[in-house]
């Protein structure tokens, strides 16, 4: 099944959050001060990144960036930790679990931005914690179609190389040396939470 219509995005957004809420529901303390895949993010970190859309509006997002000096990342950051020191656990699961239906998008018409947000920063949970992660189909509609430009926002540089999944339609990157991965391989590796595999290896 191809996830790409908005109103599929949307769907698949809503029961993203939903899954990832009640995963949420059955963490420890010691699992919500884990590491997540985040440098220098616990769990507590990024359940607080994934609220601030509902507990910051645009316009204080918009003074936290000007007093980073117009770093957008520095801001995230910055609200990331206050958050997470402001709001008990029980606090951001309660947040997480009021925000399920919301129709937040990082942009005008961004469906598919805001299910990568879900999507990306639900896998920097789940993937230390040994969680489940999303299904094959909704795991390819977060990075579909993304361009070199909007891999490159993650660092990542696929030049040469052509991913293409083996339990999903995704495929990205138009080189002429071609990998077959899972899915949630190839996202990991576009969203630069896993290295980019050597040209040299691929055949």
């Amino acid at each position: 099944m191809t996830i790409s219509s908005d109103t599929d995005l949307y769907d698949a957004t809503v029961a993203e959050r939903t899954r990832m809420a009640g995963l949420l529901d059955s963490l420890t303390p010691e699992q919500w001060a884990a590491d997540s895949l985040c440098a220098g993010w616990r769990i507590r970190e990024v359940v607080a990144h994934l609220s601030m859309t509902d507990t910051q509006t645009f316009e204080e997002f918009g003074a936290a960036v000007a007093e980073a000096g117009g770093d957008v990342n520095v801001a995230v950051d910055r609200t990331a930790r206050a958050d997470a020191a402001r709001f008990t656990d029980t606090e951001l699961l309660a947040i997480q679990h009021a925000r399920v239906a919301s129709r937040w998008t990082p942009g005008p018409g961004a469906t598919q931005g805001a299910l990568a947000h879900e999507v990306i920063h639900g896998l920097d949970i789940t993937i230390p914690l040994g969680l489940p992660s999303p299904a094959p189909e909704v795991l390819a509609a977060t990075v579909t179609g993304s361009s070199a430009e909007g891999l490159g926002f993650f660092g990542v540089d696929l030049a040469g190389l052509r991913l293409t999944a083996d339990d999903s339609e995704l495929a990205l990157g138009d080189g002429p040396r071609v990998l077959a991965l899972p899915t949630l391989e190839i996202v990991l590796i576009a969203t630069g939470r896993r290295p980019v595999p050597a040209r040299t290896v691929v055949g």
